[in-house]
């Protein structure tokens, strides 16, 4: 239950970026690094040897990212103001958990040829570009979907995912709390408090 949904889907845009040829060793940045999509991401980019940028607005979260491989980190609010419409070349390649003008610089500093996979809304719904990224850079923006993606490409992306992250990692991805701090951890969500995975214990299992 680890994996959940964000697991599958942070594999679907690992995979989406192999299949758009981000080079091997890629400059990628992960954005909402510190949560659910975002954490595994940057766990599964680093074990495939690219060179991976953490995007989030909690420093505290720094050794949390930096334990999952994390090289190098940018600060949200570098990104949450409108930008110009290209910007220097920072990026092979991205994880978008956010969406909006977040999504958009990071589409402005993609360099040439590179692809973004976007996953999320959770910066808004609109996105404030244009398209300069994409017919002057050849960058690709590429849709993410856990929802109605075809069953033969979720057994490939489970099947990775229990090949490649092993218990351990699963350790640092998650933590448990019990149904009777739900309430609490909803608290904590809306305030950004909460890093990773959260499984929830709904029963102590008796023999």
């Amino acid at each position: 239950m680890i994996f959940g949904t964000a697991g599958l889907t942070a594999m679907l845009c690992v995979m989406a970026l192999e299949d758009a040829k981000v080079k091997e060793g890629g400059r990628v940045i992960v954005t909402g690094a510190a949560g659910g999509v975002g954490s595994v991401s940057v766990k599964l980019l680093a074990q495939r040897g690219y060179h991976v940028t953490a995007l989030t607005g909690r420093r505290e979260q720094h050794d949390f990212l930096r334990s999952l491989g994390a090289r190098d980190f940018v600060d949200r609010s570098e990104y949450q103001e409108a930008g110009k419409p290209l910007q220097s070349e920072r990026w092979d390649g991205a994880v978008d958990t956010v969406g909006g003008t977040v999504l958009a610089n990071v589409l402005a500093s993609t360099a040439y040829g590179g692809a973004v996979a976007a996953c999320g809304p959770a910066g808004g719904m609109d996105l404030p570009t244009t398209v300069a990224p994409f017919i002057l850079r050849g960058v690709s923006l590429v849709g993410v979907d856990s929802v109605n993606c075809p069953g033969s490409r979720r057994i490939v992306a489970w099947e990775r995912l229990a090949r490649d992250l092993a218990a351990q990692d699963l350790a640092t991805l998650a933590t448990e709390v019990s149904l009777e701090e739900v309430m609490a951890l909803g608290e904590q969500i809306l305030n950004g408090q909460v890093r990773g995975r959260t499984i929830v214990k709904v029963a102590d299992q008796t023999s």
